[in-house]
């Protein structure tokens, strides 16, 4: 203390250290945000229907921020295992995540995970919603979905591919199944793509699409024969049923959101959101999800962490109301 009343410049170049100090990580995560290539785990394979959507957000978000964006591939666990890899990484906005809303909302009322859903992660955005399909192989006999249930009582067991435990598109089939009284055998896999290659090899009767099934479904290799997580008829296949049409209790849509591990700064996170809506509005992206028939659901962070709490509420409810516990299905 002495010192300091000796040398009132030593006063002035201590507190101005401080205040600098005090204002590094403002900078940091601010203005120079970002200077280094930013990786985005995606929670499905490649090829699937959310790992197309994550490298055409990322290749727009490059461009827009001026460093690589690069898309890492982790599957497993109906998006749970990258939900928890991205939980426990540093929050510094280098390390993202895109996932399905699910992985907060429904996976854990049936499996453990890693991570506290409602807690553990800064949530940004949200660019579309899954809309699920049933589809057989186009040289099927079956050209209806009548055809196919009553094909299905008489055969029970049918084999389907589906891209996880616990999906909501497995989740819609066995409501299906639970509606109608059918009997099936689920093989799940890693992402839409690899369930949509069991079908065209002919490894399962049908595939519960996610997404990816749309293409075929236009080059004429599957036929649909009914929509799922949908509360109304595409506008591109207007003649095929959704799960109300023939008296079934849908399974809700869940989200495609962008998220990092929780305590992501204000200002990174802003960046992002804006970057994130500008690439998502714009057509390139947005023909990209016409061509996946996948509605364009903006959401921004203050309606997630709004809708988060209820949604896991509600789909805690729902799936304890139909009878699925958490040792499966």
């Amino acid at each position: 203390m002495g010192a300091l009343k000796a040398n009132p410049n030593l006063f002035f170049v201590i507190a101005l250290i401080s205040v600098l100090l005090a204002s590094f990580p403002l900078a940091v995560f601010g203005q120079d945000y970002p200077n280094k290539p930013i990786t985005i785990y995606c929670a499905y394979a490649a090829g699937a229907t959310t790992d197309v959507t994550t490298r055409a957000l990322a290749e727009g978000s490059g461009k827009l921020l001026g460093v690589p964006v690069v898309v890492e591939n982790k599957p497993g666990g109906a998006s749970t295992v990258c939900a928890g890899l991205m939980a426990s990484k540093k929050p510094d906005g280098y390390t993202l995540g895109v996932i399905t809303t699910a992985a907060l909302t429904a996976r854990p009322h049936l499996l453990k995970v890693s991570y506290n859903p409602l807690k553990d992660f800064t949530l940004i955005t949200q660019y579309s919603r899954y809309i699920g399909g049933l589809c057989v192989l186009s040289e099927s006999p079956i050209k209806t979905i009548d055809e196919f249930i009553a094909y299905a009582k008489a055969h029970p067991g049918l084999s389907y591919g589906s891209p996880g435990m616990y999906s909501q598109q497995s989740l819609a089939v066995e409501l299906l199944a639970i509606y109608k009284g059918l009997k099936f055998k689920h093989i799940p896999t890693k992402g839409g793509a690899e369930a949509n290659t069991l079908l065209m090899g002919k490894q399962t009767d049908f595939v519960a699409g996610s997404g990816q099934h749309i293409m075929y479904v236009k080059q004429g290799v599957f036929r649909m024969l009914l929509v799922y997580n949908a509360e109304k008829r595409s506008p591109q296949f207007p003649d095929i049923p959704i799960m109300g049409d023939i008296g079934c209790q849908d399974y809700p849509g869940h989200g495609f959101i962008v998220a990092g591990p929780k305590g992501l700064p204000e200002a990174v996170t802003r960046k992002l959101a804006e970057v994130f809506k500008k690439v998502t509005d714009g057509p390139a992206f947005q023909k990209m999800l016409a061509n996946f028939d996948l509605p364009y659901d903006y959401k921004d962070r203050a309606q997630l962490e709004k809708g988060m709490p209820a949604e896991y509420e509600t789909i805690k409810s729902y799936l304890n109301k139909i009878g699925v516990k958490k040792e499966g299905l």
